[in-house]
């Protein structure tokens, strides 16, 4: 029996809606609403070449990839007159990139990355061949400074790259840029390149803060951030904003195309631009910084309720993410709880409601007083 398309879509959207029912452990926000622009369905839309200019296929979204750029840029405090970047497929390949652009800058640098980034970092090093060391980091998640400092002074007399966390995927933690900076200072080593991977925080963070401590203003080089994430999208996306003049480095010119090829995929969907420029329309500024703060405000909200019923539970200054010690896995499972060997996490995004909160750890509460009152018995 040959079962209709329309069943087994059916069946499908079916499933999706249960699971999403019960997603807390990933940073994917939910608030959003693109049913406006669905009709661009129809369209082939596709970003060919650098966004900055046009080349001779139309049917693009460089204006609203453009706007968005600016949007980040401006959040970035980026050089006015020296920015750049493109929208791309997630954060993974804006760390890919910004690392890309490392490479080409100092092709004799050594990367430093700390126990706690994000795995496509060393993946990034084995692609870029980079000489990669990692660095050790402390309990909340941070940086080891001593241990940064004690790798590079082994290797002062090379250009260093470091990858610094705003946001770290576990526990939300954030690597300080000033103390980086001064240990680069006191080792004098003036060649050196600081790429951010600030795929959750970078979004909101710069709202709540009058100087993100993790921008261009702060010495920075380039920033990586997701689109799918604080801000939302059905398909995944990330915004990687850089210095132009170090884009210019790796930027070639393709008559085929008429534009210049400066990005790591070359075509790229253009449905990802549009999902990120209304969005931050609609939104606003004032509208993202709502968002933030009644994140903020649902995280502080789980960590309390955690520690009420006697569930260890960390948070970081300013995170919306909250690890708890890891539960069962059949409670993991349902709740699709992000976790390692010691701990899980939920993190708080726009989308996610109080009652949903309130629901997880009622559930939290009811598994541990069972397994205390068995291990008692």
């Amino acid at each position: 029996m040959i079962i209709q398309k329309e069943e087994t879509l059916n069946e499908y959207m079916q499933q999706l809606a249960k699971k999403a029912a019960f997603s807390i452990g990933y940073p994917f926000a939910t608030d959003f609403n693109y049913e406006e622009i669905y009709s661009l369905f129809r369209f082939p839309l596709f970003n060919l070449g650098d966004p900055y200019m046009e080349g001779n296929y139309g049917v693009n979204s460089f204006k609203m990839e453009r706007e968005v750029i600016d949007f980040f840029a401006d959040l970035f405090r980026a050089p006015k007159n020296n920015y750049s970047g493109y929208i791309t497929s997630g954060g993974s390949e804006s760390n890919l990139y910004g690392l890309y652009m490392a490479r080409e800058l100092y092709p004799d640098g050594i990367l430093y990355y700390s126990s706690e980034s994000h795995y496509s970092v060393p993946k990034a090093a084995r692609l870029l061949n980079i000489t990669a060391v990692e660095v050790c980091s402390g309990k909340n998640g941070e940086i080891d400074y001593d241990d940064l400092l004690h790798m590079m002074k082994q290797n002062r007399h090379l250009p260093a790259i470091i990858v610094a966390n705003i946001g770290t995927t576990m526990k939300e933690a954030k690597d300080d840029i000033p103390k980086i900076k001064s240990i680069l200072q006191e080792l004098l080593i003036e060649s050196h390149y600081i790429h951010c991977d600030a795929a959750l925080s970078g979004a909101y963070l710069p709202l709540l803060e009058k100087d993100a401590a993790f921008d261009f203003a702060n010495g920075v080089d380039s920033i990586a951030c997701s689109g799918h994430k604080f801000i939302g999208s059905p398909i995944p996306c990330g915004i990687v904003v850089v210095k132009k003049n170090n884009k210019d480095h790796v930027s070639e010119y393709i008559p085929y195309i008429e534009s210049v090829d400066s990005t790591i995929t070359g075509t790229r969907n253009g449905l990802s631009s549009v999902f990120l420029w209304y969005a931050i329309r609609h939104f606003g500024r004032d509208g993202l910084l709502k968002r933030a703060e009644e994140s903020l405000y649902l995280a502080e909200y789980t960590h309390q309720k955690l520690l009420e019923n006697n569930i260890n539970s960390h948070r970081n200054d300013m995170a919306i993410t909250v690890t708890f010690e890891k539960p069962s896995d059949s409670l993991c499972h349902k709740w699709q709880l992000a976790t390692n060997s010691e701990c899980s996490h939920m993190i708080c995004m726009p989308g996610i409601s109080k009652e949903k909160i309130d629901s997880f750890i009622a559930e939290l509460v009811n598994e541990k007083k069972y397994n205390d009152a068995v291990l008692q018995s």
